[in-house]
């Protein structure tokens, strides 16, 4: 999912530099959405050899990017979207029902 709006990541790995987010047009390949990145680590990065980002919501080219596995699972709010969408639709189907 994005960093920024939880939208699902669909494309397979590598996630190119240039690739967004369908939603909100956020960069995906950065350093908020790697599993190396850590805000309190001094550069924003877990991994020692990385180089220094200047902003860790751009994308760049960092050779130890990898996607965060937690953002390939469903977050509470997107299940939470989801089931108020199907409800929804329920509820308008019943009209006709």
């Amino acid at each position: 999912m994005c960093w920024y709006c939880g939208s699902a990541v669909k494309d397979e790995e590598p996630i190119g530099r240039s690739l967004k987010c369908e939603v909100c047009g956020r960069d995906l390949r950065s350093c908020r959405n790697c599993r190396f990145y850590l805000p309190e680590a001094q550069g924003s990065c877990s991994e020692t050899n990385a180089e220094k980002q200047s902003d860790p919501e751009r994308g760049n080219f960092c050779d130890w990017y990898k996607l965060n596995f937690k953002f390939k699972s469903v977050t509470p709010g997107e299940k939470a979207a989801q089931e108020g969408t199907l409800a929804a639709r329920k509820a308008f189907e019943d009209l006709f029902s």
